[in-house]
C-alpha cells in the first residue's frame, strides 16, 4: 500500500499511462485523422501550416465524435493549462495550445508526462492540501489532490477513447 497521499496518486497515474502506452505504441499515421463517422471533431491545417481543432463554445447536440488527432490535442491543451496552473505560470489560451501533427503527437504526449512526473514528484503533502488552482473555480473546497485525481481520471477517459477509435479503424476493411 502507498504510504502517503502523492504515492496513491503515483500509482494510480502509473497505471493510467500504461494502458495509455498500448494505444501510443500501435498508433500509425492514418489513426489520427480517421474520421469513424459523418458528425466529427478533428483537427484541420490551415494555409500557415497550424493546425486547428474544431470547437464549440457551447456542447453541440449531438455531440461530434472525436477524431484521434482532436482527442491527442485535447489532451494535450488541459495538460499543458493544468502544468501552468500548477506551476504558478500564467495559463494558456486553448487558440495557443497546438497539435504538432501525428508525426509528433505522441512524443508530445510523452514530453507532457515527464513534466506531470516532475510536477507530481515535486508536491508533499501540504501541496496536495491546498486549494486547487484548477479546473474548479475558487472557493470550490477542492484541492490539488484533486486536481491530481481528475488528470488520472480525464486521462483515463481519453486513452479509452483514443483506444476504441484506433480499434475501430483497425477492423474497418
Amino acid at each position: 500500500m502507498p504510504e502517503t497521499p502523492r504515492e496513491l496518486l503515483r500509482w494510480q497515474f502509473d497505471l493510467t499511462w500504461s494502458l495509455f502506452e498500448y494505444h501510443l505504441e500501435r498508433l500509425e499515421p492514418g489513426d489520427f485523422l480517421w474520421e469513424p463517422g459523418p458528425l466529427c471533431w478533428t483537427v484541420r491545417r490551415g494555409e500557415d501550416g497550424v493546425w486547428t481543432p474544431d470547437w464549440a463554445d457551447t456542447e453541440p447536440d449531438p455531440v461530434p465524435v472525436p477524431t484521434v488527432a482532436w482527442v491527442t490535442w485535447h489532451i494535450g491543451w488541459w495538460w499543458s493549462v493544468t502544468l501552468d496552473h500548477l506551476r504558478g505560470r500564467t495559463p494558456r489560451d486553448r487558440e495557443d495550445v497546438v497539435w504538432p501533427g501525428a508525426d509528433e503527437a505522441v512524443a508530445w504526449l510523452r514530453g507532457l508526462r515527464t513534466e506531470w512526473l516532475e510536477a507530481l514528484n515535486g508536491l508533499g503533502t501540504e501541496d496536495l492540501d491546498a486549494p486547487a488552482p484548477f479546473p474548479w473555480p475558487p472557493g470550490s473546497g477542492l484541492t490539488v489532490a484533486h486536481t491530481v485525481a481528475w488528470v488520472n481520471a480525464e486521462l483515463m477517459k481519453n486513452a479509452a477513447e483514443i483506444g476504441q477509435l484506433r480499434m475501430l479503424r483497425a477492423t474497418r476493411p
